[in-house]
């Protein structure tokens, strides 16, 4: 079955089968996202074989502290950009005790409101980084919808993201 139409929950339980099957661990660095992925994860048993640990990184000063998030980068490139959720993922990483692991990042804009041109609500980028070497990632999409929609569609590309790593 291909991975387009399935539900937060039918990917999640893919995402847990999968790293389970590898024995890969898990991190996640959320931002949009407030911890959504990291609940669908957590309602599938046996998550607890895969997930290690998540942030919760809505401010700057949050991602800067929690994650290591360079403020330098902040300012030049803002929080939703490709940098910082490569920077996220990249300090979810460093901060998981896994020899075997893969970060998630997810920053963006759900809206209604911080939009701009350059960056409209719907905006949502996504890293990934994994301490086997295996290739970085950074991947963007702007999603329709109002607030529950583009969270809703954050999470379910999140763990595409996840499957496909």
């Amino acid at each position: 079955m291909s991975l387009e139409g399935r539900t937060a929950e039918e990917l999640a339980a893919a995402v847990v089968a999968a790293f389970r099957a590898s024995g890969r661990r898990l991190v996640l660095a959320e931002s949009c996202t407030g911890g959504l992925i990291a609940g669908a994860i957590t309602e599938v048993a046996g998550s607890s074989m895969v997930l290690e640990r998540g942030w919760v990184t809505y401010s700057n000063l949050a991602k800067q502290e929690e994650l290591g998030v360079g403020a330098a980068i902040l300012e030049a490139h803002g929080a939703v950009s490709a940098e910082t959720a490569a920077a996220m993922a990249a300090g979810a990483l460093a901060h998981a005790p896994a020899d075997v692991a893969v970060a998630l990042s997810v920053t963006g804009i759900a809206g209604p409101g911080g939009g701009s041109a350059e960056k409209p609500v719907g905006l949502v980028w996504f890293g990934l980084a994994r301490r086997d070497g295996g290739p970085a990632l950074v991947d963007c999409h702007i999603f329709p919808g109002d607030r529950a929609g583009v969270r809703g569609a954050a999470v379910r590309r999140g763990l595409e993201v996840l499957l496909r790593s």
